[in-house]
């Protein structure tokens, strides 16, 4: 990947819509809900506290997430689609 986030900035890959519903129904692209998980493809340095420390990400690369709908910024590189978020924005980790 051609960039790097910053401090404590994240990089996502939202993971595909389900194409179907539990009982087996087909959805439409227009019914389909926006994805709330993720894969975390890059991560910062980490967030600088006011002492000069620098924390830890509690996520790391290859981690699945939970994240909301409409957190984030959206962005496309090489024809991908990924969000940069701040690590605060992560609801969960999915293990």
């Amino acid at each position: 990947m051609k960039i790097k986030p910053l401090g404590d900035k994240i990089i996502v890959q939202r993971l595909e819509a389900e194409e179907k519903t539990a009982s087996g129904i087909f959805l439409p692209e227009g019914a389909k809900e926006k994805p709330q998980q993720a894969k975390v493809i890059r991560v910062g340095t980490g967030k600088t506290l006011d002492n000069g420390t620098v924390t830890d990400f509690q996520v790391k690369e290859g981690d699945t997430i939970i994240l909301g709908k409409w957190g984030g910024t959206e962005i496309k590189v090489d024809g991908q689609d990924y969000i940069v978020m701040g690590e605060d924005e992560v609801l969960a980790i999915v293990e």
